[in-house]
């Protein structure tokens, strides 16, 4: 079971884009790297390849490592490391490890 998942609120601990915060839009488990809504925005110079079209210089989310990356915790506000607990129905559940409430 990964820390984070897609859809959480996380906040981003290193790089340009420190101390923001923003949803995962998609995780490659794999490769360890997430990518976060309107953060980590990367240019792509783009070429016109038919009559008509347009050049442009458009912005695009990255991905971004997976270790730069800490959950925001919904009932204490503040990003937080997550433990991991067994249920009572035998499931296994995140939990801050600031206020000991599941995710």
């Amino acid at each position: 079971m990964m820390n984070v998942k897609k859809d959480d609120l996380v906040a981003i601990t290193s790089g340009k884009d420190k101390n923001k915060q923003g949803r995962i839009i998609d995780i490659l488990p794999k490769k360890g790297k997430v990518m976060i809504q309107g953060l980590v925005m990367v240019k792509r110079h783009t070429k016109a390849r038919k009559q008509g079209e347009v050049s442009a210089i458009k912005e695009k989310e990255c991905y971004i490592d997976i270790s730069n990356v800490m959950p925001v915790c919904k009932a204490c506000n503040k990003p937080s490391r997550v433990n991991f607990i067994v249920t009572a129905d035998e499931n296994k559940a995140r939990v801050c490890n600031r206020c000991k409430e599941i995710f």
